[in-house]
């Protein structure tokens, strides 16, 4: 791990991410007043995001987990599964998806489609990181913390080959 760590360049700091994010548990906040949401995290990359965004939230949350996989190495196979489906029920209920990234955009356009066929009352989507210049398919984000380069980021949840998500800032490779 110290040896990734010595190759990562800083895209943003710690205390970088910690203040976007309290901006956007804000803005959601604003948003979802008077109601109570269920928070999908998508796991494993979004456990850090979803993890400090909720706990800068005041608006009541129900916790959900789900894992979806298109990769395989760092390469899409486009062919998306679902390897941990949710626990609870969420028809009738506001959904908000927390995932770590967007790039190509078939993941979360296929987790928010399988989500609306479950019958939400509605279903937004909060993104830590927004790759646009690699969006081969339309999804609406509805918050995003940061827009960053076509670079490989690692840190604050991301990995390379399940390493380096512990390290607390976003760095990438070169």
């Amino acid at each position: 791990m110290d040896d990734l760590r010595k190759k990562l360049k800083v895209m943003y700091k710690e205390e970088e991410i910690q203040e976007r994010i309290k901006q956007v548990a804000n803005q959601i906040d604003k948003d979802y007043e008077g109601k109570e949401i269920v928070i999908v995290s998508v796991l494993k990359g979004a456990i850090f995001f979803t993890v400090d965004l909720i706990k800068k939230m005041k608006t009541p949350i129900i916790l959900e987990m789900i894992q979806v996989s298109s990769y395989q190495g760092t390469q899409s196979t486009g062919n998306i599964i679902i390897k941990k489906p949710l626990d609870g029920d969420i028809e009738g209920k506001d959904v908000l998806i927390v995932e770590d990234i967007i790039d190509t955009g078939y993941t979360l356009k296929f987790l928010r489609e399988y989500l609306k066929s479950l019958n939400p009352k509605s279903v937004k989507i909060a993104v830590l990181a927004d790759k646009k210049e690699r969006r081969e398919t339309e999804v609406e984000v509805d918050y995003t913390a940061f827009e960053i380069e076509n670079k490989f980021v690692v840190g604050y949840g991301f990995d390379v080959d399940e390493k380096g998500r512990n390290i607390p800032y976003i760095g990438y490779l070169d």
